[in-house]
């Protein structure tokens, strides 16, 4: 058992954070879902609407289980699955109904798409004036680009992640994740947290959170704007370097392993040089601040690199460590897996599967010391809580199975 499991019962009568919050999830794939999957591992009841026959496509992306994605096990925890045909008149009346006793809807249509099924913001929000709505777009709810379809690797293009990504004298490159979905989910969920402070606490009105995927990339962008405004310097691609910030890289080791040593606070830059054998750069005055430092950033990378590639990455990191240097080998998902920290700050837990075995997840982030969030269930079958949740609105039996044959759900 896990220590996620075990502090699960002894947390049975404390409730999560999130609890009696009620999300509706319209949409597919990543950035609406994720935002849906973070309130749903802090107690959030949520309920994905997903179109019958078919569901989110999610479903089959990636390694498979049983024609299941593990990715979908995984995003789509302790969610209830709602079929519905979203184009049919009977299913938006399903709708309007779970609107009525809802907190939360998030969805991540092309702008628009909602309107024509009588489900967008104003419709929604006149049944439930209380509503927060987390729109998440390629491109937002509004703006000339606003009806083109977007997905992350456009929004990390535009937003300008893509241009500092790889080497100079290559294309740019990708990272492996869909960091700009990402991005998005995690600014959906931290404006729907501070409009239902407002509603709550400042006697505020319900409000939709307009969420663009370039717009979340171009918010992490740092100081990329202000130094082209001011100077008119255009960032380039640097490989493994940080621009402007020494010493900080990726070394390669005798063993043909590689090292990603940050060393760039004043400090630690003097260890890791007394570190490496190198007292004149400790003590060189022009190398006592960043700024200085920048400005011989390939000096530096070429002695830690002359000292790195005479050790293997093992002994390398021992040294490093106990000078206390911020360094790391460049994980595998092997390595990761077998990581003890990782297991002991419960990163990694198992939870059963329908049929039997077990999937390994990533455990939950932010770690909260009273109120943690948890695993509930594993992604749900397609339809799953179709009778329940329709049940809970007053539908019969009889209402049910009609709204089945005639493909509604």
């Amino acid at each position: 058992m896990t220590k996620e499991s075990s502090c699960q019962g002894d947390q049975e009568n404390t409730p999560q954070p999130l609890e009696g919050v009620r999300v509706l999830e319209l949409g597919s794939l990543i950035a609406g879902p994720y935002a849906a999957s973070i309130l749903a591992q802090f107690g959030a009841d949520v309920i994905k609407v997903e179109p019958p026959g078919t569901g989110d496509p999610l479903r089959r992306w990636r390694k498979m289980h049983n024609d299941t994605s593990l990715w979908w096990y995984a995003q789509s925890r302790n969610k209830k699955s709602l079929t519905l045909n979203l184009k049919d008149p009977e299913a938006q009346a399903v709708i309007h109904k779970l609107v009525e006793d809802c907190d939360i809807v998030i969805e991540n249509f092309r702008p628009g798409t909602l309107e024509k099924w009588n489900l967008g913001w104003e419709q929604l929000s006149a049944i439930n004036p209380a509503l927060i709505m987390i729109r998440v777009s390629g491109y937002g709810q509004d703006g000339p680009y606003a009806a083109r379809p977007g997905f992350a690797a456009i929004a990390e293009s535009i937003g300008g992640m893509r241009h500092l990504a790889g080497y100079p004298d290559r294309p740019p490159v990708r990272a492996g994740i869909s960091i700009g979905d990402t991005l998005a989910s995690l600014y959906g969920v931290i404006g729907a947290m501070m409009a239902m402070h407002h509603l709550k606490v400042n006697g505020g009105k319900g409000q939709f959170v307009d969420v663009a995927l370039y717009e979340a990339v171009f918010g992490v962008m740092e100081s990329l704007i202000p130094e082209y405004g001011m100077f008119g310097f255009v960032r380039e691609r640097t490989g493994a370097s940080m621009p402007g910030i020494a010493p900080s890289s990726t070394y390669r080791s005798r063993d043909n392993r590689y090292i990603v040593i940050a060393a760039n606070s004043d400090s630690i830059f003097k260890r890791l040089m007394n570190a490496i054998d190198r007292p004149d750069l400790e003590h060189d005055p022009e190398l006592t601040h960043n700024d200085g430092r920048a400005k011989r950033s390939d000096e530096l990378d070429e002695a830690i690199e002359a000292w790195t590639s005479q050790h293997n990455l093992a002994d390398a990191l021992a040294v490093l460590e106990n000078a206390a240097v911020p360094s790391s080998g460049i994980n595998t998902a092997a390595e990761i897996f077998e990581d003890p920290h990782f297991r002991a700050r419960e990163m990694i837990v198992e939870r059963p599967l329908p049929g039997g075995g077990e999937i390994s997840l990533p455990g939950i982030v932010p770690k909260l010391s009273g109120t943690p969030g948890a695993t509930r269930w594993v992604g749900p079958s397609l339809g799953e809580h179709n009778s329940e949740i329709l049940a809970s609105l007053g539908y019969s039996d009889d209402d049910i199975q009609a709204l089945r044959t005639k493909e509604v759900i």
